[in-house]
């Protein structure tokens, strides 16, 4: 599915993701497969949850591609990186 973040609550840890629909899901700051320290005003496409679950697998439509795959405990890509020799 597709959304926007409209609301993040950084005391509580919780968000909710808005759909072109007005449906409205709440998300924890773990789910967020790219976080680049903001939340509020991306669009984002995540798995829609079962009834009253949480969204998941949500992925900031911001910056390019490669930031997805990237490994944030060492702020590199997963892919190991090509020597040019």
């Amino acid at each position: 599915m597709q959304g926007r973040i409209v609301k993040f609550h950084d005391d509580l840890k919780v968000g909710v993701i808005e759909t072109p629909d007005g449906r409205k899901y709440r998300f924890k700051p773990n789910q967020v497969v790219n976080p680049n320290g903001r939340f509020v005003g991306y669009d984002v496409d995540f798995v829609r949850p079962r009834p009253g679950g949480k969204a998941k697998d949500i992925i900031l439509l911001t910056g390019s591609i490669f930031q997805v795959f990237a490994d944030p405990r060492n702020g590199g890509s997963r892919f190991p990186s090509r020597r040019v020799i």
